[in-house]
């Protein structure tokens, strides 16, 4: 299959309802103000499905089930929690092709990414965290011949979470797995401009938890985007390295940092391979770059563009709404774009490029630790110790050497804490205890 037949199509392998309520306490529940809120297709622009917009009473009444559903999934053995987020991760695996639709059709990434990356990834999360949280060890220790320390994890109850944007099903699994594995229950608020898919998601695994261990209430603000952060390009690249590091300019960064010495021959290929990115159908796997996520989100990266050019900068490629036809006339697309001398050295949304030169090691760091903070570095080098050196200088939690924006399950973290797997998701409690 060369392309995903859209949801509402013959043939699509994903159906969307034609409303969403929240999911409270196992089962969809009406808005207690009765709002809703329409839903377009980043894709055609057009309206395709509608969602209960949340007020605090909404998240109060989700809070109070979770809370009440606590004490029951806590008291879950184990080994139990470890076989249900198998299970679950088996589910996403089985569903893959309409799990992959549907963000598609919410967010307009391109199907190849959503298929190949985004739910593979919300699956290995979940199956990692079934093995994670069995392999922990218990806390033991002894204070003197009598005193004995006995350490207990406790789940804190209930869990709160917002989600962003641009991974609304991989983001999901980065909250659920850890916080379900350690006995919490949860609450999820997914961005208002992505709060469809989430719901296929749901009727693919709400049958596997006990009603009130999953909640979820639509119509927040987004959290932060995790973004693409800066890639510095060093000038020793050549050959397969080079190659590769021509792909992460072309769609695996937002600001690009070239050396000297290789800049333009650099930025010439770069640009060649930019030029190469198809945009179109973001469910045609022919397609490298969809569309963005809202017309809000496009219009905010037109107008960066159109600062930067006013403030100097070069735009050497797209910086344009993309011109498309038919069905896609209306969609939220943009020219991939490429930026020179971007002052700002600013976090754009995708499919636009800040590009800027630097001298040296030194310089190069210097610029990437002024910038604000983003997903991580990639960095792009043929001599490990230039990158060993980056690694140790660059303050970044996440730090790519040749490659750029993998994210398995081993290095998940959140918002909160970028630095835990679970230790965010329960409290310790010691028990000391006199044998003598």
């Amino acid at each position: 299959m060369s392309r995903y037949a859209a949801p509402g199509q013959p043939g699509s392998v994903v159906r969307f309802a034609s409303r969403y309520d929240h999911f409270v306490g196992g089962e969809y529940v009406p808005p207690a103000a009765g709002r809703y809120f329409r839903t377009p297709t980043p894709v055609t622009g057009n309206d395709f499905t509608e969602i209960a917009e949340a007020t605090a009473d909404d998240l109060h009444r989700a809070i109070q089930d979770g809370r009440g559903a606590a004490p029951g999934w806590s008291r879950t053995a184990l080994a139990e929690r470890s076989v249900i987020l198998s299970e679950i991760a088996d589910r996403i695996e089985d569903n893959l092709e309409a799990l992959a639709v549907a963000e598609t059709w919410d967010t307009g990434k391109p199907i190849r990414h959503t298929l190949g990356a985004d739910v593979p990834l919300a699956s290995d999360h979940f199956r990692y965290f079934a093995g994670a949280i069995r392999a922990l060890e218990g806390v033991r220790s002894e204070t003197d011949g009598a005193i004995v320390v006995h350490g207990f994890r406790e789940p804190h109850g209930v869990v709160v979470r917002s989600l962003g944007w641009d991974f609304p099903l991989l983001g999901a699994a980065w909250q659920l797995a850890p916080a379900l594995a350690t006995g919490n229950t949860v609450v999820l608020k997914p961005a208002i401009q992505t709060s469809a898919s989430i719901h296929v998601l749901l009727s693919v695994i709400n049958d596997l938890v006990p009603p009130g261990v999953i909640n979820v209430v639509n119509g927040f603000p987004a959290a932060q985007p995790i973004g693409l952060g800066p890639a510095v390009f060093f000038a020793d690249l050549e050959g397969a390295v080079h190659d590769r590091a021509l792909d992460g300019f072309a769609i695996g960064t937002s600001a690009a940092l070239i050396q000297d010495g290789r800049y333009e021959q650099f930025l010439g290929a770069a640009l060649g391979r930019v030029d190469q990115l198809v945009t179109g159908h973001p469910l045609d796997l022919a397609t490298t770059v969809g569309a963005l996520v809202s017309a809000d989100e496009r219009a905010k990266a037109l107008r960066h563009i159109d600062n930067a050019a006013r403030s100097g900068a070069r735009v050497r490629a797209g910086g344009v709404p993309a011109s498309l036809s038919g069905e896609l006339a209306d969609g939220f697309f943009l020219e991939p774009t490429v930026i020179e001398g971007d002052k700002e050295h600013a976090f754009t949304t995708a499919p636009v490029v800040s590009v800027t030169r630097f001298n040296d090691f030194d310089d190069a760091v210097k610029l990437v630790n002024e910038m604000p903070e983003s997903a991580g570095v990639s960095l792009w080098t043929r001599d490990t110790g230039v990158g060993y050196r980056a690694v140790r200088t660059i303050h970044a939690a996440r730090i790519w050497v040749n490659s750029d924006h993998t994210y398995p399950a081993e290095i998940a973290f959140s918002q909160e804490n970028r630095n835990s797997l679970l230790a965010e998701y329960w409290r310790e409690k010691r028990l000391m205890v006199n044998y003598s």
